[in-house]
């Protein structure tokens, strides 16, 4: 049975952060003091200017191995290279003397934006705390007319890297929280400890493993592991001890079952899915998820969604059996 999933303890104050963060807001009056606020326990996100291992991998639909390789390569793509292609286009602009847009603006400057928004929002979720539209404004000073692009460009980075979606709880004062992808409830913070969210690397595997027929040995976990500059024994600058990570903490947590490849010698090992991530989450939305970073449908992947839809189909018939069960129980005591 599906434990449930745990909700952020937000400070609220008809939906304002915390008085400390508050305090902070009302002094800066400019971006420049609340991004030292954030930055002093944050730094800022990597790999904005540099091009990610892989992104150049050509996509398969019909390769489950090319499409995990293909997507996380996506996650990883900087601002700057998914908008290079523009550069052209910006020149006849300016020399048209076409009005200022979103075009105009130099991209390393939306790139600087969207990353003070990321470092932003992390320093928001592990406060616990909402954030407001008046907050990420004041981030954004002096780009607030682009503030749909970055905050768009921002949430997508929170979800596929950190594996956080960026909800709005309140429409009115326009109030943000943040919630675990997928319906799971572990982000990979300790408790009390400061952290970055782990979450995007092990729906990550999670995903690895699906396509690659529920079980996907240690070698193809970390091949496409590497396409996100993650690799076994290097310290990674947001996730700390990779191999840790995964062949540790994740299976302490439930999320990953590690073992011996049976009859292998040399040993190989490899990984499938935990009891946690079984009672979490499902391979339907695990699937939506690499399908939406690829940019195509689940369907396109005909025996992983077929897959997907008859356990969909299991777990409601496991629901009604259970609830006719209780029925019957109900009207048996009360005869």
């Amino acid at each position: 049975m599906p434990l449930p999933q745990k909700s952020p303890q937000y400070s609220c104050d008809r939906c304002l952060p915390a008085r400390t963060v508050t305090q902070g807001l009302e002094d800066a009056h400019d971006s420049k003091a609340l991004e030292e606020t954030c930055l002093s326990s944050h730094p800022l996100m990597p790999g904005t200017s540099k091009k990610a291992p892989g992104a150049g991998i050509p996509s398969n639909p019909e390769n489950p191995q090319s499409f995990c390789s293909s997507s996380i390569a996506i996650t990883t793509t900087s601002t700057s290279e998914l908008n290079e292609g523009s550069n052209s286009q910006e020149e006849e602009d300016s020399t048209s003397g076409a009005g200022p847009d979103a075009k105009n603006v130099p991209i390393d400057a939306l790139d600087k934006m969207v990353a003070l928004s990321v470092d932003f929002m992390l320093f928001k979720y592990l406060k616990k705390e909402l954030m407001t539209k008046a907050d990420m404004k004041i981030i954004i000073k002096g780009y607030e007319e682009h503030f749909a692009e970055v905050f768009l460009k921002a949430s997508e980075r929170m979800e596929m890297v950190f594996g956080l979606d960026v909800k709005e709880v309140d429409p009115i004062n326009h109030c943000y929280a943040f919630f675990i992808k997928l319906g799971l409830t572990y982000d990979g913070v300790l408790h009390g400890k400061e952290g970055i969210p782990k979450t995007g690397v092990l729906i990550l595997i999670l995903g690895v493993i699906f396509m690659k027929g529920n079980s996907a040995t240690e070698k193809e976990v970390w091949e496409v592991l590497k396409l996100t500059g993650i690799y076994p024994g290097r310290k990674h600058s947001l996730f700390g001890d990779p191999r840790k990570l995964i062949t540790q903490d994740f299976v302490k947590e439930k999320y990953l079952e590690y073992r011996q490849v049976a009859n292998s010698d040399p040993a190989q090992f490899e990984f499938l899915w935990g009891s946690r991530a079984h009672a979490e989450t499902t391979k339907m939305k695990v699937l939506e998820f690499l399908a939406k970073v690829h940019g195509t449908d689940p369907s396109s992947f005909p025996s992983q969604y077929e897959e997907a839809l008859q356990e969909e189909e299991e777990e409601r018939t496991r629901a009604r059996m259970s609830a006719m069960a209780i029925s019957t129980s109900v009207a048996t005591t009360s005869f």
